[in-house]
Parts: structure tokens; sequence; C-alpha cells
């Protein structure tokens, strides 16, 4: 699987922390030509694998003009086996998907899912979070999406939002589930430091929702998705049958993969890399030859901890097959008696083959992961 990281945005949305850039068109051109150039320095570290997945994500990958996408294409295409390709996502933003740029985009015969941003389709949520959409765009846009023959459209919601009533957000439920989208992400809006809204927050200028509201949001939701035929498969993530993301459930199983681009991250199974959060450092330094990443080996311990963080997010749970060696030496003495533990609070239900949160154990996830986890 491989992500490419496109960090530009028109503006910062006001709850985002991740790295990205306005970014010209000459930077934006110098950029890709320095992907492309990763990719062909990299190609070699997926050779033995036909590759299953590829991502766009940001920023805004619509941001780009389609004829520099078709450049990186063209490069995936020369250097990976793709015979296997199964899904091919790019992330974008309503305003960006007009019918014309669709267009262009479903020339490329490569890109079979698109993630839109939505948020919300609220004005005032839009508002709060310094959107460049308008409701009736992000309406326009799925529909033109679906128009331009993209059957599986996921789209992102976020609730939780400062001012944000329950009546607002069945609001934006209902309006999703009426649109041809087969994947919905919600995520419970949170404060990231040294984001805008962190910032207002910090100065008193807006006050974060109650957890008593978020979880009565997050309840709808789940009733909203179950009478819509969508179902749970991880925290955040819904889909119609057989639509999950099939690129994003690979992150869960610690598949893998190679991340390209500023800011990207890597992973192959022993090591974690990183990218610089800089355009201009990353455009230099791949174009002289010079560093322009990090790496570390993780332990067992570290990869033991992450399964645990990663499964307990999903409905399937931990795959006790599949958990790293380090458990055969941990199981009876530390692992067991935390399970129970959880098992006993309601918070996990355990099977032959998976221990599983429940309800209630999804709403806790993270809490449990830390009770589950092994310290080094």
């Amino acid at each position: 699987m491989i992500y490419i990281h496109i960090p530009y945005c028109h503006h910062k949305c006001t709850y985002c922390a991740f790295y990205s850039n306005a970014g010209r068109r000459e930077e934006q051109q110098a950029y890709v030509d320095a992907v492309c150039e990763e990719l062909r320095q990299r190609s070699g570290e997926q050779s033995d694998h036909p590759i299953r997945t590829i991502y766009f994500g940001g920023g805004t990958p619509t941001l780009l003009p389609v004829e520099l996408l078709s450049k990186i294409v063209s490069t995936l295409r020369n250097l990976f086996d793709l015979t296997q390709l199964e899904e091919a996502t790019i992330e974008a933003n309503p305003e960006n998907l007009t019918s014309e740029y669709l267009e262009e985009l479903a020339g490329l015969h490569f890109f079979n899912r698109i993630s839109i941003g939505i948020q919300s389709f609220n004005a005032s949520d839009l508002k709060i979070f310094n959107r460049a959409h308008t409701p009736s765009q992000a309406i326009d846009a799925i529909r033109n999406t679906l128009q331009a023959g993209f059957q599986n459209i996921s789209a992102d919601l976020i609730y939780g939002i400062p001012g944000q009533s329950i009546s607002i957000w069945k609001e934006n439920l209902q309006q999703i589930f009426s649109l041809p989208v087969t994947h919905l992400s919600c995520y419970a809006l949170s404060l990231e430091p040294q984001s805008i809204l962190w910032r207002q927050v910090a100065a008193g200028k807006i006050s974060m929702s109650d957890e008593e509201d978020v979880l009565e949001a997050y309840e709808l939701l789940l009733q909203e998705a179950t009478a819509n035929d969508f179902a749970q498969y991880e925290i955040s993530n819904f889909c119609k049958p057989g639509m999950q993301s099939r690129h994003n459930s690979r992150y869960w199983n610690r598949t893998p993969y190679l991340g390209i681009g500023a800011a990207a991250h890597s992973f192959d199974g022993k090591c974690r890399r990183w990218n610089v959060a800089d355009t201009r450092h990353y455009i230099h330094s791949i174009s002289n030859n010079e560093s322009y990443y990090e790496s570390e080996r993780l332990t067992e311990i570290q990869s033991f901890n992450e399964y645990i963080m990663t499964a307990l997010r999903t409905t399937v749970g931990i795959d006790k097959s599949a958990l790293p060696p380090i458990a055969a030496r941990i199981f009876d003495k530390q692992f067991r008696p935390a399970v129970e533990q959880q098992i006993q609070l309601g918070l996990l239900t355990e099977s032959a083959t998976h221990i599983i949160p429940t309800h209630d154990g999804l709403l806790q996830a993270d809490g449990i992961a830390t009770k589950l986890m092994v310290d080094e």
C-alpha cells in the first residue's frame, strides 16, 4: 500500500494541526517532481508485492491540477505492479469538485474512490471551522462525483462543534444519508494543540461542547447509521455492506506501507519513518540527494502496544493470532488479567479467536488500550 501526501490547502481550518501550506503553482510543480523522484528512489521497497491500495491524502489533493496528479499516477504505473490494485482514493474538498474537474479526474482511469471533507451542512458550523465551501456546494459535490462515474464516495462529518445543537447534528445526518455516499467517517471534534481552535479556546473566545452532548451526538449517529444500512467497523467509520476503506483498514492491521511526500510516514513492519514536514526542505533535499527523513526501529513492546491501540478501535477487535511475539511471554501474567478485568466491567467480550470491544468498550477504546498495554 502507498500513501501520497499533498500538503496544500487554500487556507487553514480552525481545528487542523496537520502540516499544510498554500503552495503557489511553481512550488506545486516542483513538489510533484520531488514526489515522483521519491517514488523512484523507494520503488524497490515494494518490489516484491503487488500494490493493493493507494491513497492521496492531505491537505487537499484536489487543489492540484489534474495534469499534475496525472504525472504522479503515471509514475506509479511505471514503477509498481498495480495489476491487483483494489482501491485508489483521493481526498477532496467540496469547492474543488466541479463537474469539469471531476470529468478530468475520471479521465485518468485511476481513482475509484473519492473521500470528501464535508464536515457539516450547517453554515454556522462551517464558519466556525473557516471552511471554504457552502452547504449547497457540499451537496453538489457529492452529486457531481456520482454523475462523473465515481460509485464509491466517502464523506467526513464532525460532531461536538461549539454551538451545534443535537437537532443540527440530526439534520446533518439526515442530509448525508439522503445522498449517494457509500462510506461515512464521523469524528468528535478534538482540540489539537497549536490549532487555531485551540488558541481560541485558550483565549476564552469559544467553549467546547460538553462531554454529555458529544455522547448524545454519537448515540444518534449509531442509530441513524443502523437505520440507513451503514455498519460500524471502527469507532469513527461506517459503510454500506462491503464498502469499508480497504486502505485505512490495513493501517489498523499494521500492514507495511510507503508514505511519500513532505510529512508522510512509512512503516515496513519493524521501523517507522517520517519525512520532513516542510515542502521547501523536502523539495531541496530530494533534488540534491540529501537526507529528508528520520526513522526509528520499534521494540517488541512498542509493536505490541501499537497493535492493541489500533485493534481496540475496530469492531473486529484483537485477533489473538495476530498478536506480536512478545504476547506469548506476557500473556498469562500481564495481558490475561487485564483482559479479564475489562470483560468483568462489560467493556470487552471474548471468542476463541478475538477479544472484542462492546458498545461501551468502543466509547472507551483508548482508555482500555492503556490498561492492556505493557510498560517498556
